[in-house]
């Protein structure tokens, strides 16, 4: 019996050797939910305004999910600074989940948490208070077109 014992032992070390290797792999794939790593999902919107046309990715988070169901919104864009336009949501969204996140670029699509708006951003920035929500698909050339128009805010 102890034979049979030390086989199975020899034979159960494997086993949860490979079980203890998957443990990161699964971990790692569970990521894409952490805001931080902002990986992109399969919807996309499509922002109207001054007959120009914007369309972005959303990501995988919380915000992003509950500004896709707000969609479709009839609102208004305005100048907020030099970098960025803004959008004032009906009401406020989802901040479950938020975190810091790094690589701030022109082109990103966020939430500003302490008022609620959406930041389209065509210029460099940096503020803690931020959700990223998602990225221009083609460019954001329509964005610096000074000025305060309707948007359409519309899920493709």
């Amino acid at each position: 019996m102890s034979m049979r014992f030390k086989f199975m032992s020899r034979r159960a070390l494997p086993g949860g050797a490979l079980a203890a290797a998957a443990i990161p792999l699964t971990a790692r794939g569970q990521e894409g939910r952490d805001p931080a790593n902002q990986e992109p999902t399969d919807v996309r919107i499509r922002i109207d305004f001054n007959k120009l046309t914007l369309t972005a990715t959303l990501y995988d988070n919380p915000t992003a999910r509950d500004l896709a169901s707000l969609l479709p919104l009839d609102l208004k864009i305005e100048d907020y600074g030099r970098n960025e336009k803004i959008v004032h949501l009906p009401r406020k969204l989802t901040e479950e989940g938020s975190g810091p996140f790094g690589n701030e670029q022109p082109g990103d699509l966020c939430y500003f948490k302490p008022w609620g708006n959406l930041a389209l951003f065509y210029a460099d920035y940096r503020w803690d208070g931020l959700i990223r929500l998602g990225r221009f698909d083609n460019g954001f050339e329509p964005l610096p077109v000074r000025g305060e128009y309707p948007v359409r805010i519309e899920r493709i």
